[in-house]
């Protein structure tokens, strides 16, 4: 079993419960309400998907680059917003939204499984003057997922 069994567990039950709620949604509450942060519930979901994608990189590149990896931090100085403009989540189909959403997430649960655990304490430059090992950011990808699953509650107001 795998040292992340528990977590991918966990994010995977997530998924699939969320994926229904999703499917559910009318375009009012997917595209109208928005948080503190200016974004609808498409632009959250969308920037889980960023994320996800981007934490799958950087768990591979942490496997096998050089300690520490500089590699990109995608969401420093709001360049988040940025990447959900430029790829204009507001207007993207939701159902494509939801199965990317459901399947780059199942994807990195698989990935989270098969981590090198010998590469746990690898470091990636996040900022300027901070390292993250390769298990802190796992183990921290939890709380990131359910942080946006609770703006989007908020938004639907449950």
């Amino acid at each position: 079993m795998s040292q992340f069994q528990y977590l991918a567990d966990e994010l995977e039950a997530l998924v699939f419960e969320w994926e229904e709620k999703f499917k559910n949604l009318s375009e009012n509450q997917i595209g109208i309400p928005k948080n503190i942060q200016n974004r609808t519930i498409k632009h959250i979901v969308g920037h889980m998907i960023d994320s996800a994608s981007n934490n799958t990189h950087r768990i591979i590149h942490l496997q096998y680059s050089e300690s520490p990896l500089e590699f990109p931090n995608y969401a420093t100085y709001g360049n988040n917003d940025r990447w959900i403009a430029i790829q204009d989540y507001e207007n993207e189909n939701w159902k494509n939204m939801i199965a990317l959403w459901k399947y780059i997430h199942l994807h990195l649960t698989h990935v989270i499984k098969n981590i090198n655990t010998a590469k746990l304490d690898n470091e990636w430059m996040a900022d300027k003057y901070e390292k993250v090992s390769l298990k802190k950011m796992v183990e921290d990808f939890p709380r990131h997922f359910k942080l946006h699953i609770s703006e989007i509650e908020k938004l639907l107001k449950i």
